[in-house]
């Protein structure tokens, strides 16, 4: 067995979360108008199987359509971001309830659901 060292991963190229049938209008309205997001087109070879692909600077993010849909109640993905005060004022006027988060040593960061119950994690280095 080979044994990975840190170094050999260089981060994410995307995280999958799943959203329900029928949910692509509602993920593109959090996604992309209040998180600010930018939808990309999918690869035709990948087919038409619902869901969508986000991008925001280096993140990206799919979403994916299950068919026995349960939101991600503790998993999340933890996207760092350079500011949390303009995206917490973007998230509180859009009525989205923002969780507070345990200190962690070197971030401040907080939590919050999409209109699905999946949870996301946005955090900024102190």
């Amino acid at each position: 067995m080979t044994t990975l060292h840190a170094h050999e991963f260089v981060g994410y190229e995307h995280v999958q979360i799943a959203i329900p049938a029928d949910g692509e209008r509602r993920a593109r309205e959090f996604y992309v108008d209040v998180l600010g997001f930018v939808e990309v087109v999918r690869p035709e070879s990948l087919g038409g199987s619902g869901g969508g692909w986000f991008r925001a600077g280096d993140v990206n993010l799919h979403l994916g359509v299950g068919d026995d849909f349960h939101p991600t109640a503790k998993g999340h993905p933890a996207i760092l971001a350079r500011d949390l005060a303009p995206l917490r004022a973007r998230l509180g006027a859009a009525g989205v309830k923002i969780e507070p988060a345990a200190k962690l040593p070197g971030f401040d960061r907080f939590h919050v659901r999409d209109p699905f119950g999946n949870r996301l994690e946005f955090m900024q280095r102190d």
